[in-house]
């Protein structure tokens, strides 16, 4: 939290379009590759420097330029001159803590939306990432190597599909449903973990980790539902049109994007009240357990209070007591303690409550 409070304040204070890169991956190196495709051709390149990428964004061809390292603010700096984006968009590119969001301009639409996956140690990880749609290109720009886009790489390379004989609008609705896909993958991962947590609530070993799992998997639905639930809005105005660069054709594949949107909003919803019940399930399981104990404690106590009281009684040191020199008064007393323990002992058997 120390070094997220001290990446935000690195913008705090400057002028409005300064590009400062507010996440924690400052040493990733810069990576850019371009595919570049029509119905009959397809060409994918690795590039070196952002200077390279100029020549791709005039061809006619689609183009999809993915430029990782947010961190290289320069090379943002001069790929958003060459497309002459606004400082505006420049600044939310690099800004990691920016919510989901579409601004429509008339040459380009910018998007932004959070790619989300658990690593190796089941840990979730939020990586921003920005979209510009030009006339016949789209931009990506990302943290770090590695994201979910694999599946669209494979298509353009394979020609599978219709995402080589349609434009630049589709390859962006295709890269925004490979990342709502990977939600999915997300949810199901999420309600796992809650059916786990179901099963340990009712398990007869105690788990004193229970309360710190809970609390993590509420913070994860919490840091979810902040990266999906903007999205809808997003999607909506795409979905509604309006942009001379978003075709009628891909309108309809933007409804059904929209239709996962709304599902997976409405499962991190169900997931977030399941979770909030699992705390109280875990409090009241807590309470019947004391119950149980007390329970327990307060018959021992009653079959203990009459023999106590009996043992008090002859245990006074009075000289005249009647049964004291009884000849058999000692077995007589232990077995009237027997009786009424084995009496009190059948008593809370026939109750059920032993």
């Amino acid at each position: 939290m120390g070094r997220r409070s001290k990446n935000i304040k690195k913008s705090l204070g400057q002028a409005p379009g300064t590009i400062i890169y507010t996440g924690n991956k400052e040493n990733t190196e810069l990576f850019i590759d371009v595919f570049d495709y029509n119905v009959d051709f397809f060409e994918e390149n690795k590039l070196g420097t952002i200077e390279d990428a100029y020549k791709y964004v005039d061809s006619e061809p689609i183009t999809w330029i993915n430029i990782n390292g947010l961190n290289h603010v320069e090379a943002i700096g001069k790929i958003g001159d060459y497309c002459k984006l606004h400082p505006l968009i420049l600044e939310d590119i690099a800004n990691t803590h920016q919510r989901p969001k579409i601004d429509e301009y008339d040459e380009y639409l910018f998007l932004v939306l959070k790619m989300l996956h658990f690593n190796g140690e089941g840990e979730l990880h939020i990586e921003h990432v920005s979209f510009v749609l030009g006339k016949d290109y789209v931009l990506t720009f990302q943290e770090a190597e590695g994201d979910v886009f694999d599946p669209v790489r494979n298509r353009l390379r394979n020609a599978k599909g219709r995402i080589r004989a349609n434009g630049a609008d589709y390859l962006l609705y295709a890269l925004m449903d490979a990342a709502v896909d990977n939600y999915f993958i997300l949810i199901e991962a999420i309600a796992e973990k809650i059916e786990t947590l179901e099963d340990a609530l009712f398990e007869d070993k105690p788990n004193d980790d229970i309360v710190y799992e809970i609390q993590v998997l509420k913070k994860e639905i919490l840091r979810i539902k902040r990266a999906v639930s903007p999205l809808r809005e997003v999607v909506n105005r795409l979905e509604k049109g309006g942009h001379k660069y978003i075709s009628e054709r891909t309108q309809f594949y933007l409804r059904d994007l929209y239709d996962h949107i709304i599902q997976v909003s409405e499962s991190v919803e169900i997931y977030r009240e399941m979770i909030w019940g699992l705390m109280d399930m875990h409090m009241t399981t807590l309470g019947n357990k004391m119950n149980q104990i007390m329970k327990v404690l307060t018959i021992v106590a009653s079959i203990f209070i009459p023999l106590t009281f009996l043992a008090g009684v002859y245990g006074m040191n009075f000289e005249y007591i009647p049964e004291l020199k009884f000849k058999y008064g000692y077995f007589i007393l232990w077995g009237v303690m027997v009786l009424i323990f084995a009496a009190l002992f059948y008593y809370f058997r026939r109750k059920k409550w032993l």
